[in-house]
């Protein structure tokens, strides 16, 4: 919907340009004119005592959501290899798929990408839909907008997923314009109304401050992004006699794809593998100083895992962004996480509360993280972690 001024029933009285929160109304000749700040927000149309501002209804078409079954899953795939993402979001829509008694799908592109379908089967997927093309064979958004888009449109699933990858956070809202439908971001969380039956879909909001669920109950398919590691990856198992490929005959162009690669370039330095790690060590402010990263990283070699850190950390450059756990980092689910000197903000929490086991050492005993905390060590983290390597030779 839009905001609309009837300039032939605006009196000039300027009630809407007080009652306006963004400056988005001017006074030009004696009457209201909306400029380009408005948000439609509506406070003006409740401000006007001569009704002269009107609400204007979308004209964009009315859809049936009763025509929209089942759970859709974008199998993420790069150089013909499966991403991780894909099985945590085919083990969570796996549940939502039972709550609301439909099939799970998984929707595969890509050029010669056929053989990872018995990977979908084998995580769980009652079907798999399968484009191949020679101009899929590099992830373009033209290209993947365009054929996912057609397939969403013909085949009408409820809800889609996507993993909150570098692809997942490009392609799923071009999809979500092209469908006409909403899109929530970075997801931590997916449930199903069980009165409604809509999906409520659930994320950090305000700086990871408070944490907002978000429903799209007008629209289809129902459209998210999930964070890598936060959901469980689903348990391989046998393919089951009824499961199905369904091959989809794309129409993509060459022309349709307005960016051509000309070479892809690796990373010079290896990043750490945060997500698929099981023992991860962090530090945090309270490690005072970029020295102490390398007794973290002692105690993660002797531990065979890997150094994480928090926002403050990154943000003091005492360790690089990848090493990065939280909100605005990554978000994982390890066997053990150690917590050095870190306070505990929801952030950081938020990135980490599902590892099976915490341990946390600060001299604070206040301090949030002993909250989330399966083990806590109230003291240094400089006379505690020497002590704990020296145990561990």
């Amino acid at each position: 919907m839009g905001i609309k001024i009837l300039q032939e029933e605006c009196v000039g009285c300027t009630l809407c340009v007080g009652a306006c929160p963004f400056d988005a109304i001017d006074m030009i000749d004696n009457v209201a004119v909306m400029n380009e700040n408005c948000t439609n927000c509506g406070a003006c149309v409740d401000a006007c005592n001569f009704n002269a501002i009107i609400r204007e209804e979308s004209q964009m078409k009315k859809m049936d959501i009763k025509d929209y079954k089942g759970v859709w899953v974008f199998a993420e795939q790069r150089d013909g290899e499966l991403m991780d993402v894909a099985a945590e979001l085919l083990g969570e829509g796996r549940r939502l798929a039972e709550e609301i008694d439909c099939e799970l799908s998984a929707v595969l592109l890509g050029d010669d990408v056929r053989g990872l379908a018995d990977d979908l089967f084998a995580y769980g997927a009652d079907k798999v839909y399968l484009s191949e093309d020679e101009n899929l064979k590099q992830y373009t958004t033209d290209g993947y907008t365009k054929v996912l888009s057609k397939m969403l449109e013909e085949y009408k699933p409820e809800i889609v997923l996507f993993g909150a990858t570098h692809i997942g956070r490009d392609l799923a809202p071009r999809v979500a314009a092209r469908v006409d439908t909403g899109l929530t971001a970075d997801c931590t969380k997916l449930e199903i109304d069980p009165e409604e039956k809509g999906l409520m879909q659930t994320r950090p909001a305000f700086g990871g401050n408070i944490m907002a669920t978000i429903i799209c109950p007008k629209h289809r398919p129902q459209m998210a992004t999930v964070r890598p590691g936060v959901m469980e990856k689903a348990e391989r198992s046998e393919r089951r006699e009824d499961q199905q490929l369904i091959e989809y005959k794309n129409d993509v162009t060459a022309e349709d794809i307005r960016i051509k690669i000309l070479d892809v370039v690796k990373a010079g330095k290896a990043s750490v593998n945060l997500a698929d790690s099981e023992i991860i060590v962090s530090g945090g402010r309270g490690l005072d100083k970029k020295e102490g990263f390398e007794l973290l990283e002692k105690l993660a070699e002797k531990l065979g895992g890997v150094v994480g850190a928090s926002r403050a950390a990154v943000d003091a450059e005492w360790i690089d962004h990848d090493h990065q756990v939280g909100q605005t980092g990554k978000t994982v689910r390890p066997e053990l996480y150690i917590a050095c000197g870190i306070s505990g903000a929801i952030q950081h929490i938020a990135g980490m509360q599902s590892a099976k086991t915490i341990v946390a050492i600060n001299k604070n005993p206040d301090a949030p993280i002993f909250k989330v905390a399966d083990i806590g060590i109230v003291g240094d983290v400089y006379e505690v972690l020497p002590k704990l390597i020296e145990a561990l030779e």
